[in-house]
């Protein structure tokens, strides 16, 4: 039994920063994400040693293909098994592979194929782990620490991603690509370690099958679910577009905008730096914070504003200008993917958390990125300013889509011992 468990029964709610599963969980995610930026460099390092240019491109981008096409199966996966055992087996797995390339790389030069076999293979365990790990959160906690998770979630990831580079960096400063390999398992075993000591509670007796099902027909019941939910359906639709618009402007126009207008890498890396810096004190806010009466409308609102905001950096004329800009987008776009993300972790059916977890995952890192050449290919044609105006258009219409639903508008997330409001249903069963 979970703190979470002991406080519904007590009446006595467990904050989540003193929850001890939680505060595992929340380590081990760390330690995940700070062991993935580190395998990251050491791949393009390790095949920069052995290839040109082109060769590295394409080994660094063929992970994305199995975790794009499977990413569906890993929420079905995370739903009909236990998200904890299919967390713990996806790490241990990424563990065993990484150590087992560093001991390769240590004791040998292998050619580029092995790398190409690596990144596949990672592709295909990362398909499994994110939506399990975005389904453990909520039997983790209560509904009403779920802002908090969120926000503690979105903090640790920003910390990992940060601290990520300089520590693979240092490693193959000392030790080429064998060390920096060597120190993503070895994150890896450490976020392993906690995992199993993290407990999560069982499901409610209302969210379990009242019949074994094929993986099929779980896959089909999950996306129904999304459409026809009146607040989880329009929040996920949101969210894909905010990434369209969002994402793209940032990951390649940044680097365009620099040449167009003769900054220097560091004018880039400042605006880049500031848009994270701002993410992570939305983390930390949403932590703080806890709850929203009017979660829905905020969420709405916040998009919008962070959306004008990435368009504007495209139109500002110098680097200091487009940081501060940057750094209350950050803010903004944080806050609002934190609500997001509470909001429909809130009012989905714990049975279903792997595959909605699996369909946000896959619009963020699957999808998105598949318009980084249409972003290129437009910002040729038309100029770079015009298509952060455009991307922040094509963001801003998520709101749209958000402040259409009824449900959403009305949606609220509650406070630290406050039990939630009675969840909107389908508007058709998918048992």
């Amino acid at each position: 039994m979970t703190p979470a468990d002991s406080a519904a029964r007590t009446g006595r709610p467990c904050p989540a920063h003193r929850d001890p599963h939680v505060l595992r969980w929340l380590c081990a995610y760390g330690l995940s994400v700070m062991g993935d930026s580190v395998y990251f460099m050491a791949l393009g390092w390790a095949a920069a040693q052995v290839a040109g240019p082109a060769q590295v491109g394409l080994v660094m981008a063929v992970g994305a293909v199995p975790r794009a096409i499977l990413m569906l199966v890993g929420g079905v996966v995370a739903d009909r098994f236990d998200p904890r055992r299919v967390v713990i087996g996806s790490d241990a797995a990424r563990a065993l592979m990484i150590l087992g390339v560093a001991a390769a790389l240590w004791l040998a030069r292998p050619g580029l194929w092995l790398l190409v076999v690596v990144a596949l293979a990672f592709g295909v365990v990362d398909a499994l782990f994110m939506p399990a790990v975005g389904a453990l959160a909520p039997r983790l906690t209560s509904p009403d620490q779920f802002v908090r998770v969120q926000g503690l979630r979105m903090l640790l990831t920003r910390v990992g991603t940060t601290a990520g580079p300089p520590l693979a960096g240092f490693a193959m400063a000392y030790g080429q690509s064998a060390a920096a390999f060597a120190v993503a398992g070895g994150l890896f075993v450490l976020s392993l370690v906690l995992l199993f000591f993290v407990r999560i509670g069982p499901l409610p007796p209302d969210d379990k099958a009242a019949q074994p099902t094929t993986p099929w027909r779980d896959l089909t019941d999950g996306l129904g679910y999304i459409r026809r939910h009146p607040i989880v359906g329009p929040l996920v639709l949101s969210g894909a577009l905010s990434q369209f618009g969002i994402v793209p402007p940032l990951q390649v126009g940044g680097v365009l905008l620099a040449a167009e207008r003769g900054w220097d890498a560091a004018g880039i890396g400042w605006i880049l730096a500031a848009f994270g810096v701002g993410a992570g004190i939305s983390g930390l806010a949403l932590t703080v914070r806890g709850r929203f009466r009017r979660a829905g409308v905020a969420q709405n609102v916040l998009l919008v504003v962070a959306s004008a905001a990435i368009g504007a950096i495209g139109v500002l004329p110098t680097v200091p200008g487009a940081t501060a800009v940057a750094l209350g987008a950050g803010l903004l776009s944080g806050l609002c993917g934190g609500l997001a993300g509470a909001l429909i972790q809130t009012h989905t059916t714990a049975a279903f958390q792997g595959r909605v977890a699996a369909v946000n995952a896959l619009t963020h890192v699957g999808i998105a990125p598949l318009a980084f050449p249409l972003f290129g290919a437009a910002a040729g044609a038309f100029g770079v300013g015009p298509m952060f105006l455009i991307g922040g258009a094509i963001s801003a219409s998520g709101a749209i889509v958000g402040s259409l639903s009824p449900a959403l508008r009305r949606a609220s997330l509650p406070g630290p011992g406050t039990p939630p409001a009675p969840a909107p249903a389908p508007s058709r069963s998918t048992a």
